[in-house]
C-alpha cells in the first residue's frame, strides 16, 4: 500500500510498520531501496521493556538544520538500527503492520517469533531487499 507523509505519521502512531522506501541518498553496494520495521507510539516505546529490548532513547534535544516535513521526510524510530531515521516519503510503500496500541501484545508476540533470533546478516538482509 503505498502511503503519504500524513498518512504514514498516523500509521505510525499506534503501529510498527514494515516500510520499503527509496534512499534518499544512494549508498554504494546496497540496493536503491530500503526495508525498515519502525514505529513512533510513544506508549510502546516509553515503556521499561522496550527501552530494555528496543534499546529506545528519547530524541536529542538539538534542533534540526531543516524542516524534514518540507522535504518530505517523517521521523521514526527504527527498530532494527535501533535508533531515529528518516523515511523520504516520495516513494513508500507499507508492506505490513502490526499493531501496537492500546495493547501491545501482538507486536511483542510479532517480536518475540520473528525478530528476537535474528542475526545480524538476517537483519542486514532484511534491510536491503
Amino acid at each position: 500500500m503505498q502511503l503519504g507523509r500524513s498518512a504514514l505519521n498516523l500509521l505510525l502512531m499506534t503501529n510498527a510498520v514494515e516500510l520499503r522506501f527509496r534512499r534518499r541518498n544512494k549508498k554504494a553496494g546496497f540496493k536503491d531501496f530500503r526495508r525498515m520495521l519502525c514505529t513512533n507510539d510513544r506508549s510502546l516505546l516509553s515503556s521499561a521493556l522496550a527501552q530494555k529490548v528496543l534499546g529506545f532513547q528519547r530524541p536529542t534535544t538539538g534542533r534540526l538544520k531543516y524542516n524534514p516535513s518540507k522535504e518530505n521526510l517523517v521521523i521514526t524510530w527504527d527498530i532494527f538500527m535501533q535508533n531515529w531515521r528518516m523515511i523520504n516519503c516520495d516513494e513508500v510503500e507499507a508492506i505490513s503492520v502490526i499493531k501496537t496500541s492500546p495493547d501491545p501484545a501482538d507486536f511483542w508476540k510479532y517480536f518475540n517469533e520473528r525478530l528476537m533470533r535474528m542475526s545480524a546478516a538476517q537483519k542486514a538482509r532484511f534491510m536491503n531487499t
